[in-house]
């Protein structure tokens, strides 16, 4: 194979900070995943990244969030990108046991082989891996 070709496919999608917008998102991952033994996971993954986004940032409301799906044979990596409007990093937390809410991003750790945050306070993206090759010692790479 030549050094720059890719066997990755990706998309991309914009979604409006309706918490609406969420199960279209679930949707949207489900159906490019299908057939896929990680769909299930990836959808709650997305679910989760893109509640945080309009529950904690100035995606929700009049804002919107960017979702990211990379596939390739060995990764399948989903962003949520927000825009930003809070100096705190997206992290886990330890909500108290009658907390309504601060449970998304910790359950996304546990889920995901991998989570990655990167940004600012003017936007940012959380990505999620999900490795398809979780035999032990599997690498993603």
């Amino acid at each position: 194979m030549h050094e720059y070709t890719s066997t990755a496919r990706v998309w991309g999608l914009t979604c409006p900070g309706f918490p609406e917008e969420v199960s279209r998102a679930r949707r949207w991952t489900r159906d490019i995943l299908r057939g896929s033994p990680l769909a299930d996971d990836a959808e709650l993954i997305v679910s989760e990244l893109s509640a945080n986004a309009i529950l904690h940032t100035a995606s929700g409301g009049t804002g919107s969030f960017h979702l990211a799906l990379a596939v390739s044979p060995k990764v399948v990596a989903l962003s949520v990108t927000d825009e930003g409007g809070t100096d705190t990093a997206p992290k886990v937390k330890q909500p108290s046991e009658d907390a309504v809410h601060g449970r998304g991003l910790g359950m996304v750790s546990v889920i995901a082989h991998r989570v990655v945050v990167h940004g600012n306070h003017s936007g940012y993206t959380v990505t999620a891996e999900l490795f398809t090759d979780t035999r032990p010692g599997g690498h993603p790479c």
